[in-house]
Parts: C-alpha cells; structure tokens; sequence
C-alpha cells in the first residue's frame, strides 16, 4: 500500500478517536447538559449590592467540586467572586485528597502552590469526596493543636493540619464544605469526624451533607443540578449550592468580630 495512503489512513484514525475522546469526556462532564445552559453562566449572575466578602480574598481549596468539573470548570470560585465582588483564588485538582500520599494532594498543593504572603481573609477547604471513594484511613482527632503532631495519612490527621497551617500562615478564619448527601457511609464517617473537629477548633462548616433544605429537592432539580450523585453542574452551583454557602459565609464571619 502507497505510504501516503496508509499515512493518510492513520491519521484519520487519530481524527476519529480524538473526537470520540472529547465526545466522551463531554458525555461524562454533562457539557452539553440543561444544568450547563448559558442562563446559568457566571456571566449572567448578578452582584449582590452588599456582602461582607466585598473586596475581601478567599482560597478555595479542593478537588474537582472545587473545581468544577461538571460544570465548564465553574464552581463556588467563580460564582462567589462575581456575586459578591471579591478575590478568589482556586486550588483545585480533579481525583485529589485530603491525606498527603503525593504531590496533588490538598496538603502538597496549600504548601507549595499557595503563597504564604498573600492576604487571605478567608480560607475554605473541601471535604474530597475522592478519600470516601478510596477508603482512606479515617485516623483519630489529636489532643494537640501543634502543626507538625498530625497524621496527614489519614484523613482525621490531614484535615486538622490543614487548619492549623492556614491558621498560622495566613491568621484567618477556615472554613470546610461538605457534599450534599450520597450514598458514601466512608463519607459520612467523614462528616461526622469533621463536625467534631470543628468543636475543637471553632472552625466554620457549611454542612450540606444535614442541609434539609438542599438534600430534599425534587428529582426534577436533582437531575438539573447534578451530572451524577457528586458533581454539580453550573445550575447547581448558581441556584442551589452558592447561596447557601453565601448564607453560612455571612454567619461564621459574623461570629468572628
């Protein structure tokens, strides 16, 4: 056979399978989705005339929820920074986790890819869906409030790390966010060490995990705002996750003054 035509032949081959991978990708992702339609984009929300987050700076550390992976790479970042007017910095990395077993992990990431000199007024952490998923170890809470006594291989451990390090290095109010409920028990396990870690440290939780309000929707708006039972399309995030991580925001600021 003629080397062109078989050159030919190979690319075409290429062509084809680089279409199908983007059409599965887009699949997976919901892009072309209801949830996803341009109403919901970032660019047509409206600024709030008031918000205690008003030129203020917030990181938003996570996986993909954080990062939006079912919604054109849009999340709480991006909706928060243009309703309320303020900064927002993303750190977010699809498949990562909260115990340090690389150098995605959240713990790697706030160390190196976060700027200890950066003013941050509010730091807000995810609770990764992935260390469920992958059974990370849960640990135990620790007596000790000092940096360097946690277990960051489990996941107890790597959550008071990541409080204690964003306390020290930016003095700053933490907050965590949860998921909306799943079928996870290795999730609610989760949950339910982070509401108690939360007493020991007096940090903010935004708790959809036990919102009522969130987790008794319809199914009609579930499949709205949802690509599948952990990912939110951009519909999620504009009409049902941000405003009430607006709400507790506005709270837990409040009981810092």
């Amino acid at each position: 056979m003629d080397a062109k035509i078989i050159a030919g032949i190979l690319a075409a081959g290429g062509a084809a399978l680089a279409v199908g991978g983007i059409y599965s990708m887009n699949k997976k992702t919901g892009y072309f989705k209801k949830g996803n339609s341009v109403r919901y984009d970032v660019s047509r929300i409206p600024f709030k005339k008031t918000s205690p987050l008003k030129g203020k700076t917030v990181v938003f550390l996570g996986s993909s929820v954080t990062k939006g992976f079912a919604a054109h790479n849009n999340s709480f970042a991006e909706y928060i920074a243009k309703k309320d007017s303020c900064t927002c910095i993303k750190e977010a990395v699809n498949g990562t986790t909260l115990i340090d077993n690389g150098e995605d992990s959240y713990i790697e990431r706030m160390r190196d890819k976060l700027d200890p000199k950066q003013q941050v007024d509010l730091f807000i952490c995810q609770l990764s869906t992935n260390d469920a998923t992958r059974n990370s170890p849960l640990g135990e809470i620790s007596e000790s409030c000092d940096l360097e006594s946690f277990d960051v291989e489990t996941v107890c451990g790597a959550i008071e790390y990541i409080i204690a390090y964003a306390k020290e290095t930016w003095h700053c109010p933490v907050m965590f966010y949860t998921n909306p409920q799943y079928d996870s028990e290795p999730y609610a396990k989760m949950v339910e060490a982070l509401l108690k870690i939360q007493e020991k440290w007096q940090i903010g939780v935004i708790d959809f995990w036990n919102d009522e309000r969130i987790n008794r929707v319809s199914p009609e708006k579930r499949k709205l705002y949802l690509q599948d039972p952990i990912h939110p399309m951009k519909a999620g995030y504009a009409e049902w996750l941000v405003p009430v991580m607006e709400q507790r925001i506005g709270e837990y600021l409040e009981q810092q003054v």
